[in-house]
């Protein structure tokens, strides 16, 4: 059958959507290196999880089976939304006058407005299996709070959050929507836990860091049996939950018969970026595609293409165990950009692992550029996009201007984690020119090589 050239949304069925979660792991050409005990520098065991997770999430951590079932519970939820839309962004083509397709994989239909949710449901459902009844956790810009909120409210457990204090101020919103779905939140740091008041102790006007809250909802649920803790990225099984967004994107491109030269997604944790390319590159390792594949990050917090590859800890207060991660030092405070959820000092360590082994490419981006970009796509393809997609929004752009200039056909393929309905005053203050650029100089690189536990580096 004829493909029609004009085709904007390439739609699955439900019956299309995938059941089984995609692990990378196995199809590496070597294992990433383990997290470490931060007492005895030896690789943890699922014993040293359980405080904190469901043994099931665990064992997905650490799992090597390539592919895990999605549980039934599970995808019943998820078709509230899921298969999501790829789109090909025609209108955007056309403004750049560029001979390159566009397409972009929109998780902006979810319930919380993100990916996030493809994470959140399935760590709801094996908390609540387990007989736990309240969850803790960390969010930047929000998306992560809202998300597992949404999740509790269908498992029926209680969920508390603490915010990075720089996006609970500029998203006032946000509080709003996560408190509508039912959770507690709290501004970080906060007078509620030890981590908190010693950061307030030391700096009192803050803007906070993912790190940080990390710290305080991780102290919370490790002094009390009865709470668990909920991570929004960075682990491997968290990475392996949003991979149905790129089993859905491979069927899609397939129904256009389109195969992908670029990939890019934004970089903070690495769950959006996971997701949407760990499918692509398990192609890709296979000899099938060959697309270039890059994560694309904030300059004001460029991990992975100015952090160091070592074992650090996962929050500011040193409570997690060592993971070897691109990394700027687990007490970096980041500038206060906008794209709240890329303010964390770590990349994933699997995401790290497979940067290190020259996968995939990075480059970081500064917000100003990001903006810009994020304003051109609301304009021609009509949805407002998150600050923190905006990264592989502006990226994309320069690889379509690369095509314009080669007069090359190329496909590039990118995922709108999110919509921006909750960020407008981030919006309102780019108009108001009050955007402002945040550089990583270099004395803060070889700053943080002083700061860092070095284990095994």
């Amino acid at each position: 059958m004829a493909i029609d050239p004009k085709q904007t949304k390439i739609l699955l069925d439900e019956s299309e959507m995938p059941t089984q979660w995609y692990n990378i792991v196995p199809d590496l050409p070597a294992p990433p290196p383990p997290p470490l005990h931060p007492g005895t520098h030896e690789p943890i065991g699922p014993d040293d999880l359980a405080p904190l997770f469901p043994m099931a999430l665990i064992m997905q951590e650490v799992s090597a089976d390539r592919y895990i079932d999605i549980p039934s519970e599970v995808l019943d939820v998820y078709r509230l939304w899921r298969p999501s839309p790829l789109y090909r962004a025609h209108r955007l083509e056309a403004a750049l006058d560029t001979p390159a397709k566009i397409f972009y994989k929109y998780e902006g239909v979810s319930p919380a407005g993100s990916h996030k949710p493809n994470t959140a449901v399935p760590q709801a459902f094996y908390n609540a299996q387990e007989g736990v009844t309240k969850l803790t956790t960390e969010t930047g810009a929000g998306q992560w709070g809202t998300a597992l909120a949404f999740a509790c409210s269908l498992f029926d457990i209680e969920c508390e959050v603490w915010q990075v204090r720089a996006s609970y101020d500029q998203k006032p919103y946000r509080k709003a929507l996560i408190e509508t779905f039912g959770a507690t939140i709290h501004p970080s740091p906060s007078v509620l836990t030890e981590a908190g008041r010693q950061v307030l102790a030391a700096s009192p006007d803050t803007p906070g860091s993912l790190g940080i809250a990390i710290s305080e909802a991780v102290e919370v649920a490790a002094q009390d049996p009865e709470i668990r803790y909920a991570l929004g990225s960075v682990l491997n099984h968290v990475l392996m939950h949003q991979t149905v967004i790129g089993e859905e994107a491979l069927l899609q491109l397939a129904k256009v018969d389109e195969t992908p030269d670029v990939i890019v997604g934004c970089t903070g944790g690495g769950s959006n970026f996971a997701g949407l390319t760990f499918p692509f590159l398990r192609e890709k390792m296979a000899g099938k595609i060959s697309p270039t594949i890059r994560a694309v990050e904030p300059a004001a917090c460029p991990s992975l293409t100015r952090g160091t590859y070592a074992y650090d800890f996962g929050d500011t207060a040193g409570m997690t165990p060592l993971m070897k991660m691109h990394t700027l030092g687990h007490d970096f405070v980041p500038d206060p950009i906008h794209a709240g959820g890329l303010r964390y000092h770590g990349m994933s360590p699997l995401l790290s692992h497979i940067y290190d082994s020259g996968l995939i490419e990075a480059e970081s981006i500064p917000q100003l550029e990001c903006f810009e970009a994020g304003v051109q796509f609301a304009r021609t393809e009509g949805i407002v996009p998150a600050p923190e997609p905006t990264h592989a929004l502006a990226a994309t752009v320069r690889e379509a201007l690369k095509a314009k200039e080669s007069g090359e056909e190329t496909v590039i393929l990118t995922a709108l984690c999110g919509h921006g309905l909750l960020d407008m005053a981030a919006y309102d203050r780019f108009f108001a020119g009050d955007i402002v650029d945040y550089d990583y100089p270099e004395e803060k690189v070889q700053d943080a090589l002083t700061r860092l536990p070095m284990v095994g580096s």
